[in-house]
């Protein structure tokens, strides 16, 4: 399980090496909402390619290291320590224009205006709008249809059709 200390002492590891880091997925949903609304088996997070050398150097150093699964490809690999600790690493570029690239797909830049707290700090995190779309087109799982719920309850989005069933 990754809990807010493990995401707290990663986000300090991250700083220390001067990388900049957003929060995606669950962990960026409660960001979003100020607090943890339930538990986590990992982490996502969007670190710019230009400094994936240095973030991967600095997990390695902290016991974490690279794993294959279903879903990894070369800019979304999977990082796990002994703990069982899952970070799930999506590598991204700026581009000239000024919006983001991820596996080839381009992404407004605004997707990472967002802020949140966890653990009393203040982080980066994808915007709830880029939240919701990124929790799209896919087979959701009980945690999905969680995070897509309370998003749009407390920022008065709509309900996506394939959520609004459940």
């Amino acid at each position: 399980m990754m809990n807010e200390e493990n995401v707290v002492d990663l986000l300090k590891n991250a700083e220390l090496i001067d990388v900049a880091v957003w929060i995606d997925g669950g962990w960026g949903v409660d960001a979003l909402l100020g607090r943890q609304t339930r538990p986590h088996n990992d982490i996502d997070i969007f670190v710019q390619k230009k400094d994936a050398e240095a973030f991967m150097k600095m997990l390695s150093l902290n016991g974490y290291r690279e794993t294959k699964m279903e879903y990894t490809t070369g800019d979304h690999t999977a990082w796990l320590n002994s703990g069982d600790r899952i970070i799930d690493l999506h590598l991204f570029e700026f581009t000239e224009a000024g919006t983001l690239r991820f596996e080839n797909e381009i992404y407004p830049a605004d997707a990472l205006d967002g802020k949140g707290i966890i653990g009393g700090i203040t982080v980066r995190c994808l915007t709830a709008e880029a939240q919701l779309l990124y929790h799209q087109g896919y087979e959701h799982k009980e945690k999905d249809v969680h995070d897509v719920l309370l998003l749009c309850k407390t920022f008065g989005l709509s309900i996506p059709k394939k959520y609004d069933t459940v």
